[in-house]
């Protein structure tokens, strides 16, 4: 049986006249990739704030490896690991400095700790770039750090909100490909994106979140075969029998083959229309 790592239930938090989270209950397993999708401005940055002790819920709760979890939970704050869509490094410290100043905020030192920034630096493939100021870096170079910073006192959970924010595609698929070696490694992780292409190459289960609110939570499949599709295709020039073996391919429902109205030209260059609704 899977064990929880994360629950958060009937969570709501208002700003304002603004209501960023309106009741949003969801569960995490050990071990997966979680995604979270949702456009920009859905209320995913709230939830993880609330979910990695940053901010206080107006109601709700949040429990952590089954155990209360709120922002004065001070006792379980070591076990998660935060990449925030801001960048927490700083330009002005090397590298190298940024994973020790990270490491010993959670009360590394040591041996242990050089020894697990050496370790990190390679992960992120930073190591001959180990002692220049991150301010000279490229926008991926401090995304991967990032990334780094969030793990260095190896966590046992790994909130991510949109961590390719403005990178280059290489390092967009080292960030992929490091977050799949963590995964792999035990790290359960959530991957929070506006992008559907990122959850479903990282993730298991999505959970999709609007104006909010909780709009879905399955595994791709299951949130696929939820989508309501019509592909309507207009073609000119078609064979007699072009119409039966249209209808011959699986999934065709109606094939229909008409003569091109003269007087409406527009008709015959009409392309494909996607229509999607969960």
């Amino acid at each position: 049986m899977s064990e929880a790592v994360l629950e958060v239930t009937d969570l709501r938090k208002q700003y304002g006249e603004t209501v960023a989270l309106n009741g949003v209950s969801l569960t995490v397993q050990r071990g997966e990739v979680f995604g979270l999708l949702g456009p920009n401005g859905a209320g995913k940055t709230t939830l993880l704030s609330i979910a990695a002790g940053l901010t206080r819920a107006d109601s709700g709760s949040v429990k952590l490896f089954g155990e209360p979890f709120t922002r004065d939970t001070r006792s379980l704050r070591h076990l998660v690991g935060i990449g925030t869509q801001d960048l927490s490094i700083y330009p002005d410290l090397t590298a190298r400095e940024n994973l020790r100043f990270f490491g010993k905020l959670y009360g590394m030192g040591g041996k242990a700790l050089e020894s697990r920034v050496d370790e990190m630096l390679g992960a992120v493939g930073l190591t001959d770039r180990a002692n220049d100021r991150t301010g000279t870096f490229s926008g991926g170079m401090k995304r991967r750090l990032n990334l780094a910073v969030a793990v260095v006192h190896a966590p046992k959970l790994l909130i991510l909100d949109e961590p390719t924010t403005g990178v280059d595609p290489q390092s967009r698929n080292h960030i992929f490909e490091r977050v799949k070696a963590l995964n792999a490694a035990g790290l359960t992780v959530i991957y929070t994106s506006h992008y559907m292409e990122e959850v479903q190459a990282l993730c298991k289960r999505i959970a999709v979140i609007d104006n909010g609110a909780l709009r879905a939570c399955d595994t791709l499949p299951n949130l696929l075969k939820r989508l309501d599709t019509t592909v309507r295709v207009t073609v000119s020039g078609a064979s007699a029998d072009f119409s039966q073996r249209l209808q011959a391919i699986p999934g065709v429902k109606r094939a229909v083959r008409a003569e091109p109205n003269p007087l409406t030209p527009s008709l015959r260059r009409k392309g494909e229309q996607n229509h999607r609704r969960f």
